[in-house]
């Protein structure tokens, strides 16, 4: 086996879904900036938008996630089209 390829930060890691505050731990090397506490213990915390527990495959239930505001800025974006459209007519 090849020496020194695994990162060194390798350690429990809180990620918690931001749509239903569940929070789960896990071995990860992901960069975190926050902390949270779960029972008693601090670890680094990365936020989530959607989980296990949030998306819709496994939990069956559709639910329009739009957290970044994408829609309304494909509609303004093309809003100009549809006013060139009624006015072409």
């Amino acid at each position: 086996m090849r020496k020194d390829i695994h990162p060194e930060n390798y350690r429990l890691v809180a990620f918690k879904d931001m749509s239903n505050d569940d929070v789960f731990l896990t071995k990860s090397t992901a960069e975190a900036k926050e902390t949270i506490e779960v029972d008693g213990v601090e670890y680094p915390l990365v936020k989530l938008e959607i989980s296990r527990t949030s998306h819709p495959y496994y939990t069956g239930k559709t639910k329009l996630v739009d957290t970044a505001g994408r829609i309304d800025k494909f509609k303004n974006k093309y809003k100009k089209f549809k006013k060139e459209e009624k006015k072409a007519e």
